[in-house]
């Protein structure tokens, strides 16, 4: 074997070591992580007849839902929760929908809501999540 033959072995070896994970079986899957605790409201959406965000059909509503979220997401008071909250407008009517964690949540996010859309074109279909268990 040639001193040439050699460097080009050392050489296929070593970039094998580096690119190694090519060649690698593929990783077995993960196990599963539990669903997150709002999964069955999202289940609840796709029910063909609930107002969903891909509904919002009038460049006006999704105009209208866009404030509104801009709004929500602007106030770094809320929680994250608050922040995920669904905000659907149809025919200048708004939901809000999904989990928040309290009760003063909620009013401030229809406050938010009804100082852009009218007091009386806001629903709400948000639920207060129950408080995170402490390990």
């Amino acid at each position: 074997m040639s001193t040439l033959d050699r460097r080009k072995g050392i050489l296929a070896f070593v970039l094998a070591g580096f690119f190694g994970w090519a060649v690698l079986p593929a990783r077995t899957q993960e196990p599963q992580q539990p669903a997150p605790d709002n999964s069955k409201a999202n289940q609840r959406d796709r029910d063909k007849s609930s107002d969903t965000a891909d509904r919002q059909m009038s460049p006006e509503d999704r105009e209208l839902a866009k404030k509104i979220r801009s709004a929500i997401v602007a106030d770094k008071s809320l929680s994250t929760y608050a922040h995920n909250v669904k905000v659907l407008a149809r025919d200048g009517k708004v939901t809000l929908k999904g989990p928040v964690r309290s009760e003063e949540e909620k009013t401030a996010l229809i406050g938010k809501a009804a100082g852009i859309a009218g007091e009386r074109n806001v629903m709400d279909q948000m639920d207060v999540a129950p408080p995170k268990s402490q390990p």
